[in-house]
């Protein structure tokens, strides 16, 4: 079996990242792409950082990529991540938290899915 390179062990991290900083922009600004600032995307960046991390490594230990199971850890590791990070911007001080947790672990769902299916496609296409 090939040794994993580098690159390929930092995807799931990558994927993690950029699908949690996104739910957490969304969520923040509440769908008002216009009202998205530095300060915003700083914030949103380290609850990606952190939440990544963690789903990348829990998922690495469990040894798993099933994608339910996926979206379901970065869906409840943003969210509590997010609830630490800052404040919430409406709702109860968790109610934030969890509508992006929920965001991250749709959008998990969902690109992963559409990846695997292209993958799929191009590979029956050869």
């Amino acid at each position: 079996m090939a040794e994993k390179s580098n690159k390929d062990r930092l995807k799931p991290f990558a994927e993690y990242l950029a699908e949690s900083t996104t739910a957490c922009l969304v969520t923040m600004v509440q769908g008002n792409f216009l009202a998205l600032t530095l300060g915003h995307l700083f914030i949103a960046s380290q609850t990606g950082l952190i939440a990544g991390g963690i789903a990348a490594i829990t998922l690495a230990v469990a040894r798993t990529d099933r994608r339910w199971v996926v979206s379901v850890v970065l869906g409840v590791t943003t969210a509590v991540v997010d609830y630490f990070v800052h404040p919430g911007m409406f709702g109860t001080a968790a109610t934030e938290a969890i509508v992006t947790g929920l965001a991250a672990a749709v959008l998990s769902y969902l690109v992963g899915t559409a990846v695997r299916y292209y993958k799929r496609k191009a590979v029956s296409a050869n």
